[in-house]
């Protein structure tokens, strides 16, 4: 059993071209012996957001703080603390921060892609 603090979790700037004001997390991952899942989180600062992308895995969102909005192929999905929301495989997806304080999302994603 394993249990941390996420605010002694050192955070970092991602390095994905098309992010903006976004920092990074990795308070469980392969290297703790995760068998399935990593989680990550993600804090946004208002008006930021990640790159509109995709890839080849699904993850599991789940907002912690802040308002925003999940942007898909065709629409934008509003966000707000206590929602989640899935992006399956292949989606076109990037989360914006339109709100007044840090969007923070958990992501959990297949460990062998944290």
């Amino acid at each position: 059993m394993l249990t941390k603090k996420l605010s002694e979790v050192e955070k970092s700037i991602p390095q994905m071209q098309g992010a903006e004001g976004v920092h990074k997390q990795v308070p469980l991952s392969v290297k703790d012996g995760v068998p399935v899942f990593s989680f990550r989180v993600f804090t946004i600062a208002p008006g930021g957001h990640t790159p509109y992308h995709q890839h080849p895995f699904e993850h599991m969102n789940y907002v912690i703080e802040g308002s925003g909005v999940l942007v898909s192929a065709d629409k934008e999905h509003e966000l707000n603390k206590g929602d989640f929301a899935l992006v399956l495989p292949d989606e076109m997806h990037q989360f914006r921060n339109t709100g007044k304080s840090d969007l923070v999302i958990i992501c959990a994603v297949p460990k062998e892609y944290e």
